[in-house]
């Protein structure tokens, strides 16, 4: 059969073998050569006469025509190169055909324009190494079996458009020179294009992959698009080049998305990208990336080892969590997320880089928000949580309304240079009061790192009651102890101050300060010291405590000056004198203050009067005038030198909160 493509008007004329009432139509196949049956259906004796004028490069034209193997092979021979060994085929129609067992057109030459149209393959079908010169069509095709084009290569267009897989594609290691157009394609089963070459733009939009697809180390020269295609199963982009535009709008990954180790040289959009799952790129390059996103993913994005190379960069994502672990952003970068648990441990900071709660929904490329609805589950609120910066130079860090409760501070550089916005939050003491030996007290209400929630826990007894428990419960030699913490404290106070945010740099102050009195290397009498100084105002920063210790002093003085420090009156003074020679001499003396009352008198309300003027001028530290007792007036000096103590740490205090 030497029938030439394009010569049998559209649509052709049936074989009509085997109509009947029930298929008026009967078979759908083109009539071969002269004749009026298909190739299937005419005569044994014309069959054979008409392969006979087969020949290397033949055209055929076998649309709705049904072939076994046994014919399929019959055409194979026919048609085989004996110089190559490789069946070659001119222009072939095969649109609509049914391959009824295996296809074998492996290592074939398609020299011209190869139509695969609304083919039916029910075994599996085999282009293994084949070569395409021309078009390749296979739109609308059906392969019920395995469909096989490992290393074949696609000189000009590939055309799968809308394509059913229902078993394993292999396309590992083919080649396709044109585009290559899988829109609307459905995989059923495993997609294989490991080490495939497309070396112009490849279409998946709207493809379908329900069970595994296998994209490892595949080269995009040009364009990648998957926009609005599905993956059901694992999709793998392990080690993949993207030269120019990797796009994966609106794309739904089920299963797990593996884009690790990946390049992509051009620009990656994955602008409303939604994972149920995990999406790796870990160890992948971004070139002159300026933006990812906005996706959506209810796992893990992870970002483990990847660089980031552009002199600019805006990653955003709602996310469950967000792995920059040993990440490197070579250019300033800005992280807007929502939901996510931040984890930047490692990573490698070069230039300004701004973590930020975005507060609304992301919108995608038609406008509309983004489906949020898997992480807002539960009412789970759209915060942004830093879990670590570990091994991270912080003096570009800029953060912007981020939860920093849970946060590893210990074993960062540059702390003192971190820029944290008031918007950012950080743990507290808990609330619940407690016993501190016999009396019942309760924490101060101050800003606390995660470290020193941990240490507290691990320490064990009413210390550690209501403190969270860290990750390393039991082995207290991986916790940051207190010589670690009171570093960390005094960088974050240096780095609020620098902000000029004084308020919130005296609660790190206070955390520095606890952490020294707690660090059992320092000296006995510096702890001690710091001790006392904790009782008597915690560290100048707790305006009641002083005031407290204040007004207890003040009821002390007034109570023993009252009961020891007046005397019964006030002495009159005596003068005595002599004469002698002419001359007069007088001596005035006062008698020494007594206190001779008994207790039942010397409480009283004109005593007590007295005393608390002792007391008020004690507090501004001066001297009230009165006449006292030797007792009394050591009472005086002892509360002019404590009490306008007192008095400054209080101002202190208050000071610190108030300042700007």
């Amino acid at each position: 059969m030497t029938t030439v493509l394009g010569t049998t008007a559209s649509p052709w004329q049936p074989c009509g073998e085997g109509a009947s009432t029930g298929d008026p139509a009967g078979c759908p196949g083109v009539r071969a050569g002269s004749g009026t049956r298909c190739l299937r259906h005419m005569a044994d004796a014309d069959r054979t006469a008409l392969l006979g004028t087969l020949a290397p490069g033949s055209s055929l034209d076998l649309r709705g025509t049904t072939l076994d193997e046994h014919l399929l092979r019959a055409l194979r021979s026919a048609c085989t190169d004996t110089g190559t060994g490789r069946p070659r085929f001119g222009r072939v129609d095969f649109t609509r055909a049914v391959f009824t067992g295996e296809a074998p057109f492996d290592s074939a030459d398609f020299d011209d324009a190869a139509v695969f149209t609304a083919a039916t393959f029910t075994g599996t079908a085999r282009f293994d190494a084949a070569s395409f010169a021309r078009d390749a069509w296979f739109n609308e095709a059906v392969f019920s079996g395995d469909a096989r084009f490992n290393e074949a290569t696609f000189h000009s267009d590939a055309r799968f458009n809308a394509t059913a897989f229902a078993r394993d594609a292999w396309f590992d290691l083919a080649v396709f020179t044109g585009t290559a157009r899988f829109g609307a394609a459905a995989f059923a089963r495993t997609a294989w294009f490991d080490s495939a070459v497309f070396t112009r733009t490849a279409r998946f939009d709207k493809a379908a992959f329900t069970g595994e697809a296998w994209f490892d180390t595949v080269e995009f020269v040009r364009d990648a698009r998957f926009d609005a295609a599905r993956f059901h199963g694992t999709a793998r982009f392990t080690g993949a080049r993207f030269t120019r535009t990797a796009r994966f709008d609106a794309v739904a990954f089920t299963g797990t998305a593996l884009f690790d180790a990946a390049l992509f040289t051009g620009t990656a959009r994955f602008d409303a990208a939604a994972f149920a799952g995990t999406a790796r790129f870990d160890r992948a390059t971004f070139e002159g990336l300026q933006h990812l996103g906005p996706l959506v993913c209810a796992g893990t994005v992870g970002f483990g080892s990847a660089r980031f190379t552009g002199s600019q960069v805006t990653v955003e994502a709602s996310a469950a969590a967000v792995t920059c672990e040993r990440a490197s952003f070579e250019g300033s970068a800005v992280l807007r997320l929502r939901y996510a648990t931040l984890q930047l441990s490692r990573a490698t900071l070069s230039a300004p880089t701004a973590v930020q709660l975005w507060p609304v929904p992301f919108d995608g490329p038609d406008g509309a928000a983004l489906d949020e609805g898997l992480l807002a589950a539960g009412g789970a609120p759209a915060e942004v949580r830093l879990a670590s910066l570990e091994g991270v130079d912080a003096a570009h860090l800029v953060l912007t309304d981020v939860d920093l409760s849970r946060c590893q501070f210990t074993g960062a550089f540059h702390l003192d240079q971190i820029r944290i916005g008031f918007g950012c939050r950080f743990a507290r003491p808990p609330a619940a009061p407690h016993r501190r030996g016999p009396f019942p007290a309760r924490w101060s209400p101050r800003k606390v790192l995660a470290e020193e929630q941990h240490w507290r826990a691990q320490r064990g007894g009413a210390g550690g009651r209501g403190w969270p428990a860290g990750p390393h419960r039991g082995t207290p030699e991986r916790e940051a102890g207190p010589e670690d913490l009171a570093g960390v404290y005094q960088q974050l106070r240096k780095a609020f101050e620098e902000a000029s945010n004084e308020p919130d740099a005296a609660d790190f102050y206070y955390g520095e300060m606890e952490m020294r009195r707690h660090d059992r290397r320092r000296p006995g009498a510096e702890r001690r010291l710091l001790w006392l100084y904790w009782l008597a105002s915690g560290y100048g920063l707790r305006a009641s405590r002083a005031l407290s210790w204040l007004l207890a002093a003040m009821a002390t003085t007034l109570l023993l000056t009252v009961l020891f420090g007046l005397p019964d009156d006030a002495p009159d003074p005596r003068t005595a004198g002599t004469y002698g020679g002419g001359t007069v001499t007088l001596a005035t003396r006062t008698p020494d203050p007594v206190l001779s009352l008994p207790w039942s008198r010397r409480v009283t309300e004109e005593r007590a009067g007295k005393a608390a003027l002792v007391v008020v001028n004690s507090v501004v530290f001066r001297s009230s005038g009165q006449n006292l007792t030797l007792p009394g007036t050591v009472v005086e000096m002892a509360s002019r030198i404590g009490e306008p103590v007192l008095l400054g740490l209080a101002a202190l205090a208050v000071r610190s909160r108030v300042r700007r």
